[in-house]
């Protein structure tokens, strides 16, 4: 299908009332697709797969910004913090490291998100509350060294279910830890402002639950090809 432009402008309209940022998802979509969803407007495209995003970056407009929203492996970091508008799966502090290792090599401040497992199924990524607490006390104290990081926020993914109930549950439950860390975090450089949940089925339950930032990509590009 071409790029759903009446869908995009709707999303729009809701996304302003909420001043939220809008990630248009277009992992295995072709460079034209994205080309004219961008001719439309739209900037801020998200990726999953770290060859893929390269590829595109090299031959779409450069004011793009780009947002890394797949599981990312420590050894593929370095091909990304070059040009990467934020990160938004960091699940572990040994990724989080690695970030700010690369970051520093090439003196550039890489954006992040630490992801969090909200969901109940175990395939999904990401730090659990006992986790964020510790890295929370280590940032706090200034025992790590994050000084080519910004963590801006969290990212999280609910349920793959049509319990509006279970979903709303963890949407909740993310939007309660963003605000304890936001307010611990206070002091400590890094601006967390952004909250990074729902997706083209549940964006308009994460709205409602303080997310400022959608990752939407079905019902912009269509269902996805990965057979290609």
């Amino acid at each position: 299908m071409a790029v759903n432009t009446a869908a995009y402008k709707n999303i729009m309209q809701e996304l302003a009332v909420k001043n939220a940022t809008l990630v248009a998802v277009s992992k295995t979509k072709p460079a034209e697709d994205i080309q004219a969803l961008y001719d439309a407007g739209q900037r801020d495209f998200g990726e999953n797969y770290v060859q893929e995003l390269v590829d595109k970056q090299a031959q779409l407009p450069k004011d793009i910004r780009w947002h890394f929203i797949g599981h990312l492996q420590s050894n593929k970091v370095k091909y990304i913090v070059p040009f990467v508008h934020l990160i938004h799966g960091v699940d572990s502090l040994k990724l989080l490291l690695e970030i700010n290792k690369q970051s520093t090599k090439i003196n550039r401040t890489t954006n992040c998100l630490l992801q969090v497992h909200i969901a109940q199924e175990e395939t999904k990524f990401g730090f659990d509350k006992n986790e964020l607490d510790a890295l929370t006390e280590q940032l706090v104290a200034k025992s790590i060294d994050t000084s080519h990081v910004h963590i801006q926020g969290l990212m999280g993914m609910a349920s793959f279910t049509e319990n509006r109930q279970q979903v709303t549950k963890e949407f909740s439950y993310l939007q309660s830890l963003f605000a304890d860390m936001a307010n611990k975090l206070q002091n400590t450089g890094h601006r967390f402002n952004t909250l990074s949940m729902g997706m083209s089925a549940d964006y308009a339950i994460a709205l409602e639950h303080g997310s400022n930032m959608v990752r939407v990509g079905s019902l912009l590009f269509g269902e996805r090809n990965y057979h290609k």
